[in-house]
């Protein structure tokens, strides 16, 4: 499959004058010759592979950009292998706050002209060449500066905002109590992206896998994300001014229309091409993935294989901001890189009739849980528990006159054991119906955990404990109950589907994990928990 655009990248392989130039263009090249052999030793093309694009606030250093007057192929091209290693090498770090030791994108280390040694010094080339050279340098390094400037002075006023309970500049909702690590900085922080945050979305691509994706299962968060993006405010159709730039592809169109399930030798190609030649495709047209290997891009995937699928780009995977539902950290998801997002299930394409459940005091079953056997955790509790105690109502299939969501609605604690992948819709359906989640996942990042304080509204339980699972829950009080099951419903409004997207809902959640992730780092820090 061919992406679109992809013809335009074909170089001509011969250029045929205009009649009549030849006499012109005769001399003119003589001259050329003559300057290049008398002053110029080192072609422009080879300072250029040298610029400094810039540099971010980190205190004790800077932070600058390289990149080819010609950008290289997306899985490297012409960056060296120290740069390359120096980009790769230590990748994102987990900033605390108190420290504000922020950096921006990561990009290549700094490489001043003439320290190559494949470079000449730049005073034997011509004031002229420098002066042009000069100022291009300058027009990159504003745009770049300008940028980090806004970062710097959002995450000043983050910090500030960190030891305040201040919140009074919002006339929505403002952030209170313990469901969040930390209320005050996580309301500064999103109202400084509400402000300043800009996406630039490539417009390359064609439907049904590009720009599109499903709306209407558990996987609608890529259509229902990618279309309000591309439709929202911050949205911006200028580069210069973004923070972050989107590659707007479908993991899930992806695999529906070109996964072939009848082949088993090479079956990922196909699929990973398609990734691969996007890229590629942005790389070369534009300037922005080079300038920094593609730390300030971020791709976004429900699907379980998009994990995988970042991997047909080294850089992607291991440079780029990767929103994903699918969050496993022993699958290679980096928390302070990437972003974990939750999967939802619309069944008719939005939230209609999902919200809402009776009070506490109502719920009659202690704990529910449906469904067959999906990976190595559910056998376990269906070996334990399935239709063995009326208070533990685990079964595979439910009745046909028995509504799922009535259940739920029923239950005080809804069971959210992993499939084969740790994502899954059951926490949000719990969190719809004002049942308090109980997680038994292993390695799974939950979703907004670096704003949200999953253990006041949810319960973790390892899998080695489902065999004590109605002790841990008859063991948490009537009281502790109740406040766990209010603060899921005060959590509830950041995993809402809105059409169009409210303050503070799943739509800007996914794009504040982004922007944390852009200024590079976690609101609360260690000492907060």
């Amino acid at each position: 499959m061919e992406v679109k655009g992809c013809r335009k990248l074909r170089l001509c392989s011969r250029w045929t004058p205009p009649s009549g130039t030849l006499g012109f263009m005769v001399p003119l090249v003589a001259v050329l010759v003559v300057v290049v052999l008398v002053g110029l030793k080192t072609p422009n093309w080879l300072i250029a592979s040298n610029w400094n694009w810039g540099a971010s606030a980190i205190p004790g250093g800077e932070m600058n950009r390289s990149a080819t007057s010609s950008p290289p192929a997306a899985e490297g091209g012409a960056f060296s292998s120290e740069m390359k290693q120096s980009v790769t090498g230590g990748g994102r770090h987990e900033v605390h706050l108190d420290s504000l030791n922020f950096h921006g994108a990561a990009s290549p280390p700094p490489e001043k002209i003439g320290d190559s040694p494949n470079s000449t010094n730049p005073s034997n080339t011509s004031s002229s060449s420098l002066f042009k050279l000069s100022s291009e340098i300058n027009k990159r390094s504003n745009r770049l500066d300008i940028t980090e400037a806004q970062l710097q002075k959002a995450r000043a006023a983050i910090q500030a905002a960190k030891n305040t309970t201040d919140g009074a500049h919002a006339p929505y909702y403002i952030p209170t109590g313990p469901v969040y690590l930390n209320p005050s900085a996580f309301h500064r922080s999103y109202l400084e992206m509400e402000k300043n945050f800009k996406v630039y979305v490539y417009e390359e691509g064609e439907h049904p896998i590009f720009h599109n994706g499903p709306c209407g299962s558990i996987y609608s968060i890529e259509g229902y994300f990618i279309y309000q993006l591309e439709i929202s405010n911050f949205r911006t159709r200028d580069p210069k001014k973004a923070h972050v730039f989107f590659l707007p592809f479908s993991v899930a169109s992806i695999v529906h229309y070109i996964f072939d399930s009848t082949v088993r030798k090479h079956r990922w190609r196909p699929l990973r091409k398609t990734v691969k030649d996007y890229v590629d495709l942005v790389a070369r047209k534009y300037p922005f993935w080079n300038m920094s290997l593609g730390y300030d891009h971020f791709m976004l995937s429900c699907h379980d294989w998009g994990p995988e699928l970042s991997k047909s780009i080294p850089w992607l995977s291991k440079n780029s901001i990767r929103a994903l539902c699918n969050a496993n950290t022993t699958e290679g998801f980096e928390p302070f890189k990437d972003a974990s997002i939750p999967e939802i299930n619309l069944p008719g394409g939005n939230i209609k009739r999902l919200l809402g459940g009776p009070s506490p005091s109502t719920r009659s079953i202690l704990a529910f849980f449906a469904g067959g056997l999906h990976g190595p955790i559910r056998p376990i509790l269906l070996e334990h528990w399935e239709k063995k105690d009326l208070d533990i109502q685990v079964q595979r299939y439910l009745p046909k006159d028995v509504s799922y969501y009535t259940m739920l609605r029923k239950s005080k604690y809804c069971i959210c054991p992993s499939g084969y992948e740790v994502a899954s819709p059951r926490i949000v359906e719990a969190l719809y119906t004002g049942c308090v989640p109980v997680i038994i996942k292993d390695h799974y990042v939950l979703p907004f955990s670096d704003v949200l304080n999953w253990k006041s509204f949810a319960v973790e339980i390892p899998v080695a404990e489902i065999p004590n699972l109605k002790k841990i829950l008859t063991g948490i009080s009537t009281r502790q109950y109740i406040r766990m099951q209010r603060r899921g419903v005060i959590a509830r409004r950041h995993f809402e589907v809105n059409l169009p997207p409210r303050s503070y809902d799943v739509f800007h959640m996914i794009l504040h994990s982004v922007w944390l992730r852009r200024l590079n780092f976690r609101l609360p820090d260690v000492k907060d928990f």
